[in-house]
């Protein structure tokens, strides 16, 4: 069986194709309003229409565009009395504290579509008022008569009892559109989060359902995964249920292959850094994966268990403009694929793309390989017009644009690490996505870090990483517990709770569990998640101390939720090895501009490369989905798998 991984992205759809043995790559434009028919192109072209029985591993930005754009679906929610305007209050904090023009985007759900009802649970799980039937059906019909598309449903308390949530489920079913409730979505704690992750799972579901059904319609004959934000892939139809977890589908691939790539090359502390034509995207791996059960996208708080990775609008698309007050900016809006930036011949705004073929970073020969054709004149034409409003030499403003971006991306690299209590002088950055290798070194120079890795083929890492990752699904309880009050049993049956629940839900699947806790000194307002094991408190005091700089010992501790990850463990790619036979490796000399003035490059074709190969910059190294801007201070090698390891 061919497996395919296929990652989405605002400017690109790629594909990498596994048989066994061989990987190849693949990319086609990406088409926006409706990404499967770039999927179908890409494997119709590839596979010659030949595409029975094929394993696909799909990471898609369906949900994180519609919920970007506000293209969801109109939905009710019903809540507890009293509770209505929960999603619209939030915790009463401003985005932007001293910006007196500042307004909170619109709720997800208009006021006349939230109803209370009577009811009531108490949070040690107790009914106080069972829910009206009466009340619900009167709902039901005005639901009805208002023709929404979905129904959300949050109750006081329902994650410690969620019986009159599914009372509720079941009246409204006769409303004949999806329902969401936040006991089957998020049983934890904190309403307001709950709630609006539940909102957003309504509000996200009709449309990541049509996709889901469209894309399954289309490849009938083939096995089809979808990656989740939590970093393992799950069926179409589970993916339907659960849009909010498709939020970082994307993503959270290229941070998968990065680090089991660089765990197996002896690195266990990385930064992989992701940057495409739209967006950058960057994560913290030191040891393992780092995952979040908070995230907040567009001003829509969101709380399920996540990779943790940070994304900017800073990409190869990104368009260069003047601000109000006369000064260049760079992102994050974006020219796309279509039109996309100047050089493909369609637009007439600068971008960073433009900016590096001016610079002649950029190949125009090798774009893709040299399947693709660019015109270089478009970019300079772009600049031009630029540069003459800020009275600019051109040379300087391509530099300038390249600087702004990478100072948007430098800051996205500090707060992921120092801001996180890291020093990223003791990462390596991995380096992928199309745009990212022009310019990952400089950025490594200025964070201090010594070692930057390139991988092979980087412009398709993403969909590597969905071939690599393994099937998983995320459960959790909130239990209110003082440590020093509980016991070891306490403890294992609350696991043995959610992993009964993983074993009914998968009951032909053999499954891994590893476990969790969310933690917290006594009184404290937010928790970290740990995992769970026989020193689990000494690792709770390190983790605040990292976190925040400070631990108590003395202090108690509470747990506020069990979490537990059923996995399901799929086929392992193995990287191919290169030869370490020596062959020519051809070189040419090219000019660009680097510091404001030219400079000689010595520029590669990677395919030539054998293991032990070493080289220094200045360089380009050209390869199909990616070229690489390997700068003075830099010393390369390639290891026995084909990576680049540069260091300064």
């Amino acid at each position: 069986m061919i497996r395919v991984g296929i990652d989405t992205g605002g400017t690109f759809t790629d594909f990498v194709f596994f048989d066994g043995k061989n990987i190849q790559t693949y990319k086609v434009p990406s088409t926006p309003s409706n990404p499967s028919i770039a999927i179908l192109k890409g494997l119709n072209s590839y596979l010659e229409d030949k595409i029975k029985d094929v394993e696909v591993l799909h990471g898609t930005t369906v949900a994180t565009n519609t919920l970007l754009e506000r293209k969801g679906a109109r939905i009710a929610l019903i809540t507890t009395k009293g509770f209505e305007d929960a999603i619209e209050i939030g915790r009463q904090n401003r985005e932007k504290l001293y910006d007196l023009f500042w307004e909170p985007r619109e709720p997800l759900v208009k006021k006349e579509l939230r109803f209370g009802i009577n009811e009531r649970t108490s949070f040690q799980g107790k009914i106080i008022n069972r829910v009206n039937l009466d009340e619900i059906k009167k709902i039901c019909e005005k639901l009805k008569r208002l023709k929404v598309d979905g129904i959300a449903v949050s109750f006081l308390h329902s994650y410690a009892n969620h019986k009159n949530e599914e009372l509720a489920e079941r009246f409204l079913k006769s409303a004949g559109v999806p329902i969401s409730t936040s006991s089957r979505i998020l049983p934890e704690f904190r309403e307001y989060e709950r709630t609006s992750t539940t909102v957003a799972n309504s509000y996200l579901l009709p449309t990541v359902k049509s996709y889901m059904e469209d894309l399954s319609k289309k490849l009938h004959e083939c096995r089809i995964f979808i990656m989740q934000s939590g970093g393992g892939v799950v069926f179409p139809n589970q993916a339907s249920e659960e849009p909010v977890s498709l939020l970082l589908s994307g993503p959270v691939g290229g941070v998968v292959g990065a680090f089991k790539i660089a765990e197996k090359m002896g690195y266990k502390k990385v930064i992989t850094y992701d940057m495409g034509g739209t967006s950058t995207d960057v994560s913290l791996c030191d040891g393992a994966l780092r995952f979040t059960t908070e995230t907040n996208i567009d001003g829509i708080p969101i709380r399920i268990p996540m990779v943790d990775v940070m994304s900017i609008g800073a990409g190869g698309g990104s368009i260069a403009y003047i601000d109000t007050g006369g000064a260049l900016k760079v992102g994050p809006i974006s020219a796309g694929s279509d039109p996309g930036p100047a050089c493909y011949g369609k637009a007439s705004n600068a971008t960073v793309t433009d900016a590096n073929v001016f610079l002649r970073r950029i190949n125009p020969r090798w774009f893709l390989g040299g399947r693709m054709k660019i015109f270089e004149e478009k970019s300079s034409e772009a600049l031009v017009r630029l540069s003459d409003r800020l009275k600019l030499p051109i040379i300087e403003l391509a530099e300038g644009i390249i600087k702004v971006a990478n100072s948007n991306m430098e800051r996205a690299l500090r707060v992921i690490s120092i801001g996180r209590g890291f020093d990223p002088r003791e990462f390596a950055l991995f380096s992928f996505g199309g745009a990212g290798g022009l310019h990952a070194c400089e950025l490594a120079l200025g964070l201090g870090i010594k070692t930057v890795i390139f991988p092979r083929e980087p412009g398709v890492l993403s969909a590597l990483g969905m071939l690599m990752a393994d099937s998983f699904k995320n459960y959790s309880l909130t239990k209110f517990f003082a440590v020093g009050n509980t016991t070891r049993s306490t403890f294992e049956k609350g696991f043995k709770v959610l992993e009964d629940k993983a074993i009914r839900d998968f009951p032909q699947e053999q499954l891994r569990f590893e476990r969790f806790l969310d933690a917290r000194y006594k009184r404290q307002s937010h928790e970290i998640t740990i995992p769970y094991g026989m020193d689990f408190t000494r690792m709770f005091h390190q983790a605040h101390q990292k976190m925040y700089s400070y631990q108590k010992p003395k202090s108690d501790i509470e747990i506020v939720t069990l979490r537990v990850r059923a996995i399901m463990e799929k086929g392992k790619i193995e990287l191919p090895v290169l030869k370490t036979a020596p062959k020519e490796v051809k070189k040419t000399k090219e000019n660009l501009f680097y510091k404001g003035k030219g400079i000689e490059v010595h520029s590669w074709r990677r395919d030539d490369f054998y293991s032990g190969f070493a080289f220094s910059g200045p360089a380009l190294v050209l390869e199909r989905t990616s070229t690489l801007f390997i700068p003075l201070d830099f010393q390369c090698e390639v290891d026995g798998w084909g990576n680049i390891v540069a260091k300064v």
